[in-house]
């Protein structure tokens, strides 16, 4: 079977009210008591695999759960076992012939090299209700995870779709985050117990994959698939960072993720009715509460070494005005809110037709192979002419203008990421060769940009600061000519859309 539920964190001051909430008179309280599986060198971790032996109640329950679409869903299979005095012993076998055990199969693990690493003992209220059509199951876990000495709290409500539409499932999940404060989380009770074992903060950032588009898709369909692949970059980081655990690397891959989804909607959003015109100042708002304390690390890690390598007297940056804490940007409502419709929307179907409404593209005949591809190049088309637009006054340009052309120029990379899987790879791979030189060039142009601003606050108390502003004064120079360069190689690049497979 396939699980579909949304987990959801309780902050400590909700927890009694969430409690009482789900506690009603049809509520029943089940404690659980889990062993974890995995062999010693994290097999089923890293392939996403969670394998326990719990006590529910009194009986045994065996459980595999292989990697889903880490959002809502994944293969799942429980194998209820007799009664029997003591623990039982872990058998895999007893989930041969489900996609769960397939999933193992291919992780390539062997049996006898499986152990206990960690537990959990959590006290489960729940309930089922009826909503918007729908069964779904409230389940609020309070309790602890335990590896050897150590302990981690565990304090979160899910809500697992029994039966119906899964958009009942985002519409009751919506109250509750509206009611109590709660946020999303995607990492489960097995990647947690994990990390405690192995005495580690977080799992390592997430980094962005191409959505596999396929020509037979609808533009809807691929701009699903590519929102898709978007949140599979956002949720974990997201989750890492609204649990206070990240480091500088989880920020900026959320980023990233962020800037990508953009991109997505800018580029491609006008193949699906249902895209909220709402979502894109709503995501660029939390992008720039995300944005100071990682443009000085960008920063830190590449402009200042080379500065203290030329000798300068003072490398230090002003300092600034305290970050606001990305934890706090991700926990609060509006931002789990807008992350519901963009999950919603991106595993959704088709939309109905609405009578006496244009669609925003043009249907193809269902023979036309070709289609998405032509829709796909009037967008590449567009992009590509707008970020070259200004490619040979760009030095002349002021510095808004030079940041515009940037911002088109990652988009446009962006973009061509998320079709490429629709075209040869190496007329893709020719093209990203023109257009990766002119990005990295401008996104050092605007390091040197931002530096110069900080250190030319510091002159008035710091003289020192003068031979950084010189040196940074001559590397300008030498970037806005690499900018230049780059920028006329793009405009003179091959577009790889022209040609079909």
């Amino acid at each position: 079977m396939v699980e579909v539920e949304l987990k959801l964190q309780v902050p400590p001051a909700q927890r009694d009210a969430v409690r009482r909430a789900v506690a009603t008179a049809s509520a029943r309280t089940t404690r659980l008591q889990a062993r974890y599986f995995d062999t010693p060198d994290r097999r089923l971790a890293a392939a996403g695999i969670a394998l326990r032996l719990r006590r529910e109640d009194g009986h045994w329950v065996q459980t595999l759960k292989a990697r889903g679409d880490g959002v809502m869903a994944r293969p799942e299979h429980n194998a209820v076992l007799p009664r029997m005095r003591g623990e039982p012993v872990l058998d895999v076998a007893r989930h041969d012939g489900t996609a769960a055990a397939d999933a193992l199969r291919a992780a390539g693990v062997d049996p006898a090299a499986l152990q206990p690493l960690f537990a959990t003992d959590v006290r489960r209220t729940h309930r089922r209700v009826r909503h918007g059509g729908a069964v779904v199951e409230l389940a609020y876990d309070d309790g602890v995870l335990v590896a050897g000495e150590r302990r981690e709290p565990v304090a979160e409500l899910e809500l697992e779709l029994v039966s119906g539409a899964p958009a009942a499932l985002f519409a009751l999940a919506a109250r509750w985050i509206e009611r109590h404060g709660l946020w999303l989380d995607v990492r489960t009770k097995a990647e947690r117990g994990d990390l405690l074992a192995r005495g580690e903060r977080a799992s390592p950032a997430v980094h962005a994959t191409a959505p596999a588009l396929r020509a037979s898709d609808t533009p809807a369909e691929a701009l699903r698939a590519m929102v898709r692949s978007c949140l599979d970059q956002i949720l974990p980081n997201a989750s890492v960072v609204a649990a206070g655990r990240h480091d500088a690397e989880h920020v900026h891959q959320l980023r990233v993720g962020l800037r990508r989804l953009r991109t997505a909607l800018r580029e491609f959003g006008d193949a699906a009715a249902e895209v909220d015109p709402a979502w894109e100042p709503a995501l660029a708002a939390v992008f720039a509460r995300l944005g100071a304390a990682r443009d000085r690390d960008a920063l830190a890690a590449t402009l200042l070494p080379a500065l203290a390598a030329a000798g300068a007297p003072l490398v230090a940056l002003p300092p600034v005005a305290a970050a606001e804490d990305p934890c706090q940007a991700l926990r609060e409502p509006a931002w789990n809110l807008l992350l519901l419709a963009l999950i919603g929307f991106a595993h959704g179907g088709e939309p109905a037709a609405v009578p006496g409404a244009e669609p925003s593209w043009a249907l193809p005949p269902p023979d036309d192979a070709d289609a998405l591809r032509r829709w796909v190049r009037q967008r590449l088309k567009r992009a590509h002419r707008r970020a070259v637009a200004d490619a040979a006054a760009f030095a002349t340009l002021p510095e808004d203008a030079q940041h515009r052309v940037r911002k088109r120029v990652k988009r446009l990379r962006y973009a061509v990421e998320f079709v490429a899987a629709l075209y040869p790879a190496k007329a893709v791979a020719r093209y990203l060769k023109r257009l990766r030189p002119a990005q990295e060039a401008l996104g050092e142009y605007n390091d040197v940009l931002v530096a110069e601003a900080a250190f030319r606050e510091l002159v008035a108390s710091d003289p020192r600061a003068w031979f950084a502003l010189g040196w940074l004064a001559a590397r300008r120079a030498q970037c806005l000519a690499q900018c230049t360069r780059a920028l006329q190689r793009l405009a003179d690049a091959e577009p790889f859309w022209r040609g079909r497979r």
